[in-house]
């Protein structure tokens, strides 16, 4: 016998996996729009003014009827740019700090266990890259998660470059239902739904949530840390609605990576 928990689960899944199909279609008719942009351009360049345009950025993704998972506003961008060199101590624990208008906002990451993730946050955090973001999307229904990291806003935007899934094992076999539990204290990437796409969008669990084990799970927050993510969880979202940007506004106004 199958229970409503199971089943709203189920469902939620389905839904899901009919967006991401259809955000794919969305990003392959983005990109043949990209080649024709740049092939018109370059054919141009040769009869005309003799130079080239260069294009490149963000994918832009179909926002539209959000689904339950950290990936339905996905954080990566399509590739346009190497990731970071790997410049930290992959022996060490790293945490990083977020000054918010919620209140003080830390994790610690292990870069033993996830060291393209680590190292990514650090070079991004020590450009300034989060400075003045906002965690753009809560989500109180099915899975617990508030979201963060995108410059843009929106769920669209990304750092240029992408890194690969790590640690995906670390919280054990997927169950029958396809999904692991994500405890409420983890903080882990977002992605577009596809394996190595995560960019600079992450998420805090709030409060324990099935999800499918395809979320790098990079770092924990601290019992001050879970605490406020949980009043902002508790705050609801804006508009009254399970999903969205959050009633409490979330401004990152600093963010910082130190060695533990």
């Amino acid at each position: 016998m199958v229970s409503s928990d199971q089943r709203r689960r189920q469902l939620a899944r389905e839904k899901f996996e009919r967006q991401q199909q259809r955000r794919e279609e969305a990003r392959r008719r983005t990109r043949r729009l990209t080649v024709v942009i740049a092939s018109v351009v370059a054919v141009a360049a040769i009869v005309g003014v003799g130079s080239y345009l260069a294009l490149d950025g963000d994918g832009k993704k179909d926002k539209s009827d959000a689904a339950a998972s950290p990936s339905a506003s996905p954080s990566a961008s399509e590739s346009s740019a190497p990731e970071p060199a790997l410049k930290i101590d992959k022996k060490a624990k790293y945490t990083m700090s977020l000054k918010t208008s919620q209140g003080d906002i830390a994790f610690t990451m292990d870069a033993a266990k996830t060291p393209h993730t680590t190292n990514s946050f650090k070079s991004l955090a020590d450009k300034g890259f989060f400075d003045g973001t906002k965690c753009h999307r809560l989500t109180t229904q099915s899975i617990f998660v508030l979201q963060c990291g995108d410059p843009k806003g929106d769920g669209t935007g990304g750092p240029g470059y992408t890194i690969p899934d790590e640690n995906l094992t670390a919280l054990g076999k997927a169950g029958k239902d396809g999904t692991v539990t994500y405890p409420a204290g983890t903080v882990a990437m977002a992605n577009t739904g596809q394996a190595h796409t995560g960019g600079s969008q992450f998420f805090l669990v709030y409060k324990d949530s099935k999800l499918p084990p395809t979320y790098t799970p990079f770092g924990t927050m601290d019992d001050a840390s879970l605490k406020a993510v949980k009043d902002i969880g508790a705050a609801g979202v804006a508009g009254g609605a399970a999903d969205g940007a959050p009633k409490k506004a979330v401004n990152i106004s600093k963010a910082a990576v130190d060695k533990s």
